[in-house]
């Protein structure tokens, strides 16, 4: 069985909003969009796809980086600093300090347009899986 990960679904109080802010902050590509309001739309980050569409109700802990279930979503960058320096002129706030990554590396978290957590990780530059 050949099994990998397709999307994955962000469900979002304002879908239009968080569509626009992840191709207009992140570079996301548009891949699908139902045409309805509120759109069920999908877009492409790097090698994967992010669904979304309308939440229900918000989720208060959302950026609880302590909570079961999934938490954040982590974005692979050559250089830390420079995808910091990128981001912030286009309206991200780094609230946390640069930490140390698990299996190596450094990481740092940030918010999407709604308060989901991301998080760039940047590994050494001979840095493979074969390193865990």
């Amino acid at each position: 069985m050949n099994v990998s990960i397709e999307h994955i679904a962000v469900p979002a109080a304002n879908p239009v909003a968080l569509r626009d802010w992840y191709i207009r902050v992140l570079g996301a590509q548009p891949v699908w969009d139902n045409g309805q309001t509120p759109p069920v739309c999908l877009i492409a980050l790097g090698g994967a796809w992010l669904e979304i569409y309308a939440a229900e109700a918000p989720l208060a802990e959302r950026g609880n980086n302590k909570l079961a279930g999934w938490r954040h979503v982590a974005l692979r960058v050559d250089s830390l600093d420079a995808a910091k320096a990128e981001l912030s002129k286009r309206g991200v706030k780094f609230d946390e300090e640069v930490r140390p990554a698990a299996g190596g590396g450094q990481v740092l978290f940030f918010e999407d347009g709604e308060g989901n957590l991301l998080h760039l990780v940047e590994r050494p530059k001979d840095w493979t899986l074969g390193d865990l």
